[in-house]
């Protein structure tokens, strides 16, 4: 009788490669090769969990375990400790009045992170300096960020005023975290809260204009 736990099981078996890398300890590691390769490839959007799973001889089951959704995989390959997409995910349940405090609260714990913030940085450099880096950046915030805050927000021309609400963030960002405007980079989390809450509400909220004559 053959060994199901030698060698030419695994070799033999069309569930071979599966049980040999979720044995092995670099399985992890496995999956997040495959998964880099193929965002930059291919972008965020197009990538699911199940293509990464197959290609790298897991089951898709395990890709959850280890990283818990698509989302997590991504912030995993960036080596993020803050994924902006969960991020975002845990601040927008809750009065819609009150979201631009709490995403906003919810972006400055994560980027003044001492680990996690350094990295986010790096992220948004290298996205600078690379253009598959900031592709694949773009593609994420324009699905799992405005997108969602869109969604979140209703109503007519959403992912306009979505938009506009993302690139009012993106600016803070830049000018807090990037090249350390003051007073914005001094400032403390309720203050800037106090000043930027009322505009991103006003963006994200706001009522039709009248119509040009």
């Amino acid at each position: 009788m053959m060994n199901k736990s030698g060698p030419g099981a695994e070799a033999g078996s069309g569930t071979g490669p599966r049980g040999r890398r979720r044995g092995s300890p670099d399985t992890r590691a496995a999956i997040l090769a495959v998964a880099r390769r193929r965002f930059l490839a291919d972008g965020y959007g197009p990538v699911t969990m199940r293509s990464v799973a197959a290609e790298a001889g897991v089951d898709a089951a395990l890709i959850s375990y280890f990283f818990g959704s698509k989302k997590g995989l991504f912030g995993a390959v960036l080596g993020l400790v803050a994924n902006p997409p969960e991020v975002l995910a845990g601040a927008l349940p809750g009065d819609p009045a009150t979201l631009p405090e709490r995403v906003l609260r919810a972006l400055l714990a994560a980027w003044d992170d001492p680990a996690g913030g350094a990295r986010l940085a790096l992220l948004v450099r290298a996205a600078v300096q690379d253009p598959e880096i900031a592709r694949l950046l773009r593609d994420l915030l324009e699905r799992e960020i405005i997108g969602r805050i869109a969604e979140h927000a209703g109503g007519p021309g959403a992912t306009a005023r979505a938009g506009a609400f993302g690139t009012q963030l993106a600016g803070l960002i830049f000018a807090r975290y990037i090249i350390g405007v003051e007073p914005v980079a001094s400032m403390t989390h309720d203050e800037l809260i106090r000043h930027l809450a009322p505009g991103l509400r006003a963006v994200l909220y706001r009522a039709p204009g009248p119509r040009a004559r």
